[in-house]
């Protein structure tokens, strides 16, 4: 898309500007877990890298294409952009740690809340109103998580699912902070949370172990896919609400075993097929009566 067809659709049709956006983000996300497999280390020391190419990326972007240059953004960020970083470092570094500690099934099921949980703080904070197309929607993705991971759902421990837990509340919260807080720079705030993950993990990590291949691998995931695809999750959250960008981004379940089957000739078992229909399905179908209500 050109710039200045997407600038007409964001003029003419933001909440399918919106859409469109988050899903470019589920998009970009969807590669990480190739990314984290080609890398040969483990999640502490994936987190690591992803938080210091994040931030190096980030400020570079920042320095180079905003003319108050990193210092100012970060100031005229305040207490907002902090906030927004110390989520994403709650967020990111529990979903790590719930993965080491419960099934990789237990984990997506309880991120699916993301929407439902999103919904409800945007209602207590901002006082936005799900509508109830919004909520049927949001069952129904919940419903495919479900049938994806049903074949190993429950294999886990409490301490992994309260994890996953935590980062999902940080994940949702995170959302609707911005969401209120338009104006906030979403590099500026990916950036520092990438931060903010690489300090936080520099006390596990061990980088003098890691290998060429490594560097090069977690580089394009860290500089580019990786904090793009959030950064378009977060401007996603100036068009539509926070419950909606939520279930978008759900389709990196849908995207990310394709990825894995084109590049590791992985086959999804049946169940994923089913349950990837369901959530493909009820975003196509939301974005197709969204465009209808502008």
């Amino acid at each position: 898309m050109k710039p200045s067809s997407a600038l007409a659709l964001r003029s003419q049709n933001p909440r399918m500007a919106g859409i469109a956006i988050a899903l470019l983000g589920a998009l970009l996300m969807s590669f990480d877990p190739i990314f984290i497999r080609l890398s040969g280390v483990g999640g502490f020391d994936t987190a690591f890298l992803f938080g210091l190419f994040t931030a190096i990326s980030m400020a570079a972007f920042i320095q180079l294409r905003d003319e108050r240059g990193l210092i100012e953004v970060l100031k005229a960020g305040g207490w907002p952009i902090l906030l927004s970083g110390l989520l994403m470092l709650g967020s990111a570094s529990a979903l790590v740690l719930s993965i080491k500690n419960t099934s990789v099934a237990n984990t997506f099921v309880i991120l699916s809340t993301s929407p439902a949980l999103a919904a409800l703080f945007s209602w207590f904070f901002l006082k936005e109103i799900t509508k109830r197309s919004t909520w049927i929607s949001i069952v129904f993705v919940m419903l495919g998580i479900a049938i994806v991971v049903s074949g190993s759902f429950g294999s886990g421990n409490l301490k992994g699912d309260l994890l996953a837990f935590f980062a999902v509340i940080c994940l949702s919260l995170n959302q609707t902070l911005l969401r209120k807080y338009q104006d906030v720079s979403r590099m500026a705030s990916v950036g520092l949370g990438g931060l903010f993950l690489a300090l936080a993990m520099a006390t596990v990590a061990e980088p003098s172990g890691y290998s060429l291949s490594t560097w090069l691998i977690m580089g394009v995931m860290g500089l580019f896919t990786a904090p793009f695809g959030r950064v378009m999750s977060a401007v996603a959250t100036r068009y539509i609400t926070a419950p909606e960008v939520g279930m978008i981004l759900m389709t990196e379940v849908v995207f990310a075993p394709l990825f894995a089957f084109g590049f590791f000739g992985e086959i999804p078992p049946v169940a994923s097929f089913i349950g990837g229909a369901i959530i493909l399905v009820t975003v196509l179908i939301y974005a197709g009566l969204s465009a209808k209500q502008e």
